[in-house]
């Protein structure tokens, strides 16, 4: 695979005092790819010269100037050039290389993930920061993207719901892919049904019965999931428009049980800064105008103290009239629905400028 990758340009004289980057590829700005050795140490550093603080391996025979890998998207290029050929980078990395804004590489103590590497002919040995696994692929699950061979995102989710640690992260690679419409839930159940004998095919089945198309937010599929299974309420809606009876858009909330009446929204960091809560408190006031009941899940809030809460707003939901609540799910002839992946797809490029800026890479806090 290294012969097909694209550079914009072959830096010439360098040496130990004059280290030059490569660019990786035209549109992936700030990405840097490796270098030969060059016995002149014209075109990359002269075998002497790549044992120097100047340099560093990235994989056998390729180095680039020194300095440990400042983005996920660096650390993905790096791993690729260990991968053999037949092979690609898949799971969360690919499906970072794909556009998914919430596959940054991290587990939940801020420690990296392993780059997930398949291949099917060749042996490789453990390596610090790359997982290898064989697996076959079928044809057309390998792609290259902007200079980087990489399953396709079907083939990438399947692989991160089968081998994820708990249910629960399998539920969130498959939300989280859909958030960018790499994938569809009838995608998946259709390589769910594919894969019958696959290793962790029961657990990405699970997985894709608890999955939504319109989650904004790893901690949000889990506030679900609390909501669901272990409270044992609902079913919730995610991030539903709720009207009032004359097509007036009221708010979009995190999670909404419809039948019940009970809005649930999780409370971030910034949830506690100043001009947020006054927001949030118009918010609640606005949804018992129009009879609907308000929990809050605030962030590292014990579990139990929100269950408590939770079953204490349905108790007061259930005694609100059926008169006063004054809302629909219907939107108005106006309104662009976005709520899932079919829909999102369909945008034209200017509305999904529009409606959905918010979900780019470039849009990380």
């Amino acid at each position: 695979m290294r012969t097909t990758r694209t550079r914009t340009s072959t830096p010439t004289n360098i040496t130990s005092t004059d280290v030059l980057p490569i660019p990786w590829h035209p549109r992936r700005p700030g990405l840097q790819a490796a270098h030969r050795l060059d016995p002149k140490g014209e075109k990359g550093p002269a075998r002497g010269q790549s044992q120097g603080r100047r340099w560093r391996a990235v994989a056998p025979g390729w180095f680039r100037p020194a300095g440990e890998p400042d983005t996920v998207e660096q650390r993905i290029v790096e791993a690729s050039y260990r991968v053999p050929d037949g092979g690609g980078v898949t799971g969360w990395a690919s499906l970072r290389w794909l556009g998914g804004r919430w596959f940054d590489g991290t587990l939940p103590d801020g420690s990296l993930r392993d780059v997930p590497v398949t291949m099917i002919t060749s042996h490789r040995s453990h390596t610090p920061g790359i997982r290898y696994t064989k697996e076959r692929l079928r044809p057309g699950e390998l792609v290259e993207l902007d200079g980087l061979p990489v399953t396709t995102a079907v083939r990438s989710v399947m692989f991160e719901a089968r081998h994820a640690e708990t249910l629960g992260d399998a539920v969130v690679a498959m939300d989280m892919a859909c958030f960018n419409d790499l994938v569809s839930l009838a995608e998946l159940g259709v390589a769910v049904d594919e894969s019958k004998a696959w290793t962790g095919i029961q657990q990405a089945r699970d997985a894709l019965s608890l999955a939504s198309e319109n989650a904004w937010s790893p901690a949000e599929v889990g506030f679900r999931l609390l909501w669901t299974q272990v409270a044992e309420l609902g079913p919730v809606v995610c991030n539903a428009p709720i009207f009032d009876l004359n097509g007036r858009h009221l708010l979009t909330p995190d999670l909404f049980d419809a039948a019940a009446g009970v809005v649930g929204e999780y409370q971030g960091a910034h949830h506690f800064e100043r001009s947020q809560r006054r927001r949030d408190i118009t918010r609640e006031t606005l949804l018992r105008d129009h009879g609907l009941e308000y929990v809050e899940r605030v962030a590292g809030e014990e579990t139990t103290r929100f269950l408590i809460r939770l079953r204490s707003a349905y108790a007061r939901a259930a005694r609100i009239p059926a008169d006063r609540r004054r809302f629909t799910l219907t939107p108005p002839p106006s309104w662009t629905p976005t709520e899932t992946v079919a829909q999102r797809r369909a945008l034209l490029p200017h509305q999904r400028a529009s409606l959905l800026a918010r979900r780019g890479l470039d849009s990380v806090a």
